[in-house]
């Protein structure tokens, strides 16, 4: 046998061995350029056929299911592992607010989320009931001995220690998230577990957070300085709201969820709805982690589930016409929000439409995947389709599921997970699976007080 031939021979016997690998993620791959006849083979063309080179498939599927556990389980390793487990530490429980940066600093909304996060482990079998139920019990204890003005607490804290992290301010909303995943606990373990949950939220004077000249709750409250700021604008505070009317010790009434501004607008052809300053998918998302919306209106007949839907809708419909100006944004990469950014964390981050002129919201192509991911119980084809193309960013991923956000335009990735976005996926997930923690929080006495006091009770 000559040279050639015996050279075209050893090349078919390579290539019949080649086989296509097992599918893992969805990935687009470049397929290697079929072999193209040389002069070598064209010598012997009649003797030896020239062999035909498998290739290898433009796209991999990966099941949707297999994504989303992918994500909620990184997301609860988040709240397991990034809290303070020193037994003999003044600040046992404390979450990191993000990882691996600000290391030593907790936020208390992280706590928060994470308190349910246990809940959501417990049933999923990530841990043990006994597991869940002790890390939560001795959290409460913590969160008992903490320094709190009227019951409320700071934003920022140190991990070892629990005080004042930051010259942080004192914050309405991170109290009421922490109280959100208090009494999620409390529901869920009873006995011992909600008699501190409840002595927690009944500590909460919700009246001396409220400007008595405005009937609006503030923001924030700094000693030495005073309040600042009021929620005089739709965001995510509704679920203050509700904690608020349903307390049994520091109650309030109806006006302040009444008075705080609610102006409609839209995008595009699609239906007008209350929107927030900056146009932040979160505002549409926090409050619906615990307090399910669905089939039930206010006595102005605004139904808040239907609200978010449209919200959502809205950037989803932005994203679809801006594909084509951007890297990132686009159909498969949606729900512009508050998250990092190449330029450090920005808060502006949002889409049309905001403010009363349409221009408060900032957009530089920085996506963080939570957005999608926190609405997947508003469009969950639309948020699924988000998750699969996310996956295919090997980047993106980290040992407590998606990082933060990215930007394509800038071939940027951030470097952090941020405690309350994992929060808000894996709550919404769990939601999305079987109403898991709809089904603990709308049992809970004091959400469906509030509930009724507000009079969003109303079926449609």
């Amino acid at each position: 046998m000559n040279k050639l031939l015996l050279l075209v021979l050893l090349i078919s016997l390579a290539l019949s061995g080649c086989t296509t690998p097992a599918a893992t993620l969805v990935v687009e791959t470049n397929p290697p350029a079929p072999v193209e006849p040389t002069a070598i083979a064209l010598v012997e063309a009649t003797e030896v056929p020239i062999p035909t080179l498998e290739l290898l498939p433009t796209e991999v599927v990966v099941d949707i299911e297999e994504i989303i556990e992918y994500e909620m389980k990184g997301s609860f390793d988040f709240f397991w592992e990034q809290a303070n487990t020193d037994p003999d530490s003044p600040g046992y429980g404390l979450i990191r607010d993000r990882y691996p940066g600000s290391e030593g600093i907790a936020s208390i909304a992280s706590v928060g989320f994470g308190l349910t996060a246990y809940l959501i482990g417990i049933e999923k079998g990530y841990i043990t009931t006994e597991q869940g139920a002790e890390r939560a019990s001795k959290t409460l204890d913590t969160l008992l001995g903490m320094d709190r003005e009227e019951g409320f607490y700071y934003h920022f804290v140190d991990m070892k220690t629990g005080k004042r992290a930051w010259e942080s301010e004192i914050s309405s909303i991170d109290t009421t998230i922490l109280m959100m995943g208090v009494l999620s606990a409390g529901e869920y373990f009873g006995g011992e577990i909600l008699t501190k949950a409840n002595q927690l939220f009944d500590g909460v004077n919700w009246p001396w957070f409220i400007d008595p000249d405005r009937n609006m709750f503030y923001m924030a409250y700094r000693p030495g300085k005073g309040f600042e700021g009021h929620w005089d604008f739709y965001a995510e505070q509704l679920m203050m709201y509700v904690l608020a009317a349903g307390s049994d010790t520091y109650p309030v009434d109806e006006m302040p969820y009444y008075i705080f501004t609610r102006h409609y607008a839209k995008y595009g052809e699609g239906q007008p709805f209350i929107h927030s300053w900056f146009g932040s998918i979160f505002t549409y998302q926090f409050s619906h982690a615990w307090i399910d919306f669905r089939d039930i209106t206010d006595k102005k007949d605004v139904n808040w589930f239907q609200n978010s839907v449209d919200a959502c809708q809205a950037q989803y419909e932005f994203a679809v016409n801006m594909d084509e100006k951007y890297e990132t944004l686009g159909p498969n990469a949606w729900g512009l929000s508050a998250s990092d950014g190449p330029d450090g964390y920005n808060g502006l981050y949002g889409g049309p439409p905001s403010g009363f002129d349409n221009k408060q919201h900032f957009i530089d192509d920085t996506i963080p995947p939570y957005g999608a991911i926190g609405s997947i119980v508003f469009l969950p084809e639309e948020a699924q389709q988000a998750m699969k193309y996310y996956y295919t960013f090997d980047e993106l991923k980290s040992q407590y599921g998606f990082k933060d956000a990215f930007n394509l335009s800038r071939n940027w990735f951030a470097p952090d997970v941020i405690g309350i976005d994992k929060g808000i996926s894996l709550l919404m997930l769990a939601n999305y699976q079987d109403d898991m923690v709809y089904k603990i929080m709308m049992s809970n006495e004091n959400i469906l007080a509030g509930l009724d006091r507000l009079q969003i009770n109303q079926g449609e």
